[in-house]
Order: C-alpha cells, then sequence, then structure tokens
C-alpha cells in the first residue's frame, strides 16, 4: 500500500512562459519565485532546496544552490492565461478548453432580475460600467485579480449577511452566467464602506472589488470557487475511486475541485493549519491521494508583498520537512505550483509562468525529468502510480522515476 501527495504552493511560478510576449504581455519578465529571492537574498528554503527549486528555476539569484540528488523538472500551463481554477482542473487531468470572456456588464441585467425574482434587493452602482450591491452588503462584478473576464465575484461583508446567505447569491448567479468561475467570499468588515472604497474599473469595460483593497481576506474569510463546464468523471479524483483509492483535497483546492467520493477540507487559509491537515491525513491511511494547495502565497502576491509571501514559504517548508520524514518507501511526493504571482512585476494579477515539478520519495536517485507540456502530466503520474486508468490529458512520468531506480540498482 502506498500514499502519493501532491502539494500546490499557489502562484509559485518560476519564469514566463515563452508565449507571454503574445498573449500576456503585462507579464513580461515575471519571475515570482526569482524576483523573491532577488528581493530577499538570504532567504533559504532548505527543504525546497533539497527537492530542487533552483535547479527549477535555472538561476541562483540568493544563498540557495541547486541540488545534485534532486528529482525536478518544470511544466507548462496548457490553460490559457494563469488561472488558479482551470490550473488545479488541469493538474488533476482535465483537457483545457478555451474560456468564455464577457465583462460582467454584459450579464448584469440577467443577473439582476434573477436575483429580484429570488426576493434580493440590489442596487446598480457606478457612473458605468456598474456592478451590484446586494442587500447592502455583497458586492457583484469582475474578479480584478484574474484574467478580466473569465471570473466574477461575490464578495460579501460577513458582519452585515452570512456566508451561507453570500453563497446563496453565489448560486444564483452560477446559473445565470457561463464564465469559468464564480467566486462567492467574504470577511468581517467594519463597513460595507470598505467594499464601495475598493471598486475599481480595468480597460474601461471591466468593474469589480480590489479584494486585497476590500479587507475581505483580513479577517473571517471564508469561499467558495463555483466552476463551469468541468467534467469530474474524467479527473484523478473519480479515476482513483474507480480502483478503490480514496481523494483528500486540503484548501483551496477542496472549494473548486468536485470530490464527491472522498474527504474535502474546505474554506481553509491558514497554511500551518492546512499542513496539519495533510500530515494526519497522510499518517491516517495506508493507502491514499492527497491534494493540498497552500493559499496564503497567492494571496501574499495579490497584495504584492514580498516579504509576507517569503514568510508563507518558510513555513511551508519546515512543515513540508515534517511530511516527508512521515512518508514511507513507497510513498511519493509533488511540490509545484499552478502558475505565478509575482509580487514585483507592478500589477497585483495572476502572472502566466511555468512552475516548478518537485518529485521526491525516500532513496529515489536524481533525474530530470525535463519539460513537461501540462499541469496534467502530474494528475496522469498519480493514476498510474495507483494503477488506475489515465485521466482525460497528460502524460506520466512515473516511466522516467522507474529507469532512474533501475539505473542506480
Amino acid at each position: 500500500m502506498a500514499r502519493f501527495v501532491v502539494l500546490v504552493i499557489d502562484s509559485f511560478g518560476v519564469g514566463a512562459m515563452d508565449d507571454v510576449p503574445r498573449v500576456r504581455p503585462q507579464d513580461l519578465g515575471a519571475n515570482t519565485c526569482g524576483h523573491i529571492l532577488e528581493h530577499l537574498p538570504t532567504l533559504r528554503l532548505p527543504t525546497l532546496e533539497k527537492l530542487g527549486l533552483m535547479n527549477a528555476l535555472g538561476a541562483t539569484p540568493g544563498v540557495m544552490r541547486p541540488s545534485s540528488t534532486a528529482t525536478w523538472g518544470v511544466a507548462e500551463l496548457m490553460h490559457e492565461g494563469g488561472d488558479t481554477f482551470m490550473g488545479h482542473q488541469e493538474i488533476l487531468g482535465t483537457l483545457p478548453r478555451t474560456p468564455l470572456r464577457m465583462p460582467f456588464s454584459q450579464v448584469i441585467d440577467k443577473v439582476d432580475a434573477a436575483l429580484r425574482a429570488e426576493g434580493w434587493k440590489t442596487q446598480r452602482c457606478g457612473d458605468g460600467p456598474h456592478w451590484l450591491l446586494v442587500d447592502d452588503a455583497v458586492a457583484i462584478g469582475d474578479n480584478l485579480e484574474a484574467d478580466l473576464g473569465q471570473v466574477y465575484n461575490i464578495t460579501g461583508n460577513l458582519s452585515e449577511k452570512s456566508f451561507d446567505e453570500v453563497k446563496a447569491i453565489g448560486r444564483i448567479v452560477r446559473q445565470q452566467v457561463e464564465v469559468g468561475r464564480v467566486i462567492a467570499f467574504g470577511g468581517l468588515l467594519a463597513s460595507t464602506r470598505q467594499l464601495w472604497d475598493a471598486v475599481e474599473i480595468r480597460d474601461g469595460v471591466y468593474i469589480g472589488i480590489n479584494a486585497p483593497r476590500s479587507g475581505a481576506y483580513q479577517n473571517g474569510f471564508q469561499v467558495v470557487h463555483m466552476g463551469y463546464g468541468v467534467d469530474d468523471s474524467v479527473q484523478v479524483p473519480a479515476r482513483l475511486h474507480a480502483v478503490g483509492v480514496t481523494t483528500v483535497l486540503v484548501g483551496k483546492v477542496a472549494d473548486i475541485v468536485n470530490n464527491p467520493h472522498g474527504e474535502s477540507w474546505q474554506n481553509l487559509v491558514d497554511s500551518q493549519q492546512i499542513m496539519e491537515i495533510t500530515l494526519d491525513a497522510l499518517n491516517q491511511r495506508e493507502s491514499v491521494f492527497i491534494c493540498t494547495n497552500i493559499q496564503e502565497t497567492d494571496l501574499a502576491g495579490h497584495a504584492e508583498d514580498v516579504a509576507r509571501y517569503a514568510d508563507r514559504l518558510q513555513l511551508v517548508d519546515r512543515h513540508l520537512a515534517l511530511l516527508m520524514a512521515a512518508m514511507r518507501p513507497d510513498d511519493c511526493l509533488v511540490v509545484m505550483a499552478d502558475h505565478g504571482n509575482d509580487p514585483t512585476i507592478g500589477h497585483s494579477r495572476h502572472t502566466r509562468e511555468k512552475v516548478p515539478v518537485l518529485v521526491w520519495q525516500p532513496d529515489l536517485p536524481p533525474a530530470e525529468l525535463g519539460v513537461r507540456a501540462s499541469l496534467s502530466d502530474i494528475g496522469a503520474t498519480v493514476c498510474d502510480f495507483f494503477g488506475a486508468r489515465a485521466p482525460e490529458n497528460g502524460r506520466s512520468f512515473l516511466p522516467l522515476l522507474r529507469t532512474a531506480r533501475n539505473r542506480h540498482d
């Protein structure tokens, strides 16, 4: 019996994708990991260093150095842009499709009518484009942190409305729109005026609440991600269920990936709690697939806060060492990211970056996995590891690990 853990350090990219000059010129020069280390050259992450982070980065801007014992590669994003929702669907084996792009202003009439029909009080705000204020405490508009036009936010003042009410509003919005993601979230705000004060317009057509600036993340934050058009029957959790393996999702991945037959730890943000739950889930099972997301790095990227990003990396690095110490010879660990969020690039949105793929098993000989064409290669490897049918997308690198062992033996 064996166990497989995938730890996604949200937004921890290692350099801009080659297509950035053509598709996302605002991300030119992005390198989340590299720029953090440039700004904090004495920062040391000994566990990630051992796993080959600097090998994947391909540079040494600080005190950390490449590892001669690492098994490592990098993975490119197959999904367009750099989105957490589609990034995790891709990791778990979904073939990314071209997303719908539509400003919220184009669906505001439909959403407004649906909310009023369900008894909610609505108010259109702004001189144009407009956003919606529901029951004087919940704002609906474009997500300004993800790729514009692909995500709508429902941002609630949880001092005035319960999270269940915010989710109910989110479900109505989800029923009316076809963008890839609707995010219903909120925090305990001192005043709903904080939502008004955080309204921003982008490119003249996108309007929404700047979530970090609103204070929604700072106190009592809760969130649920509502996706569109994802077939979970071809993803890793369903494939593993068919062969009797349980999937445990921890953190943000549990909010955005359907896992009806497994265990999902939702609405978690604190990195220490998330790492402790991950370790407990590993210790409690003889055979399991665990996928964990560390969201606080992403939040630090959105806030353009290098010091906070580094602090969260150090915490994860310490807990990662504890996780590795609990793993048995047949277990496997992958540490990766889903895109970038360079806090130094000059904007607060995700950056389109390739990501590290750091693989560890006790006594695994060093090996290079090369450049993986999709994040789905991780999901395909997980299925291969457990002898399950392959997911919809991805190519397993398990044969490379076996070759490395055979060469070593």
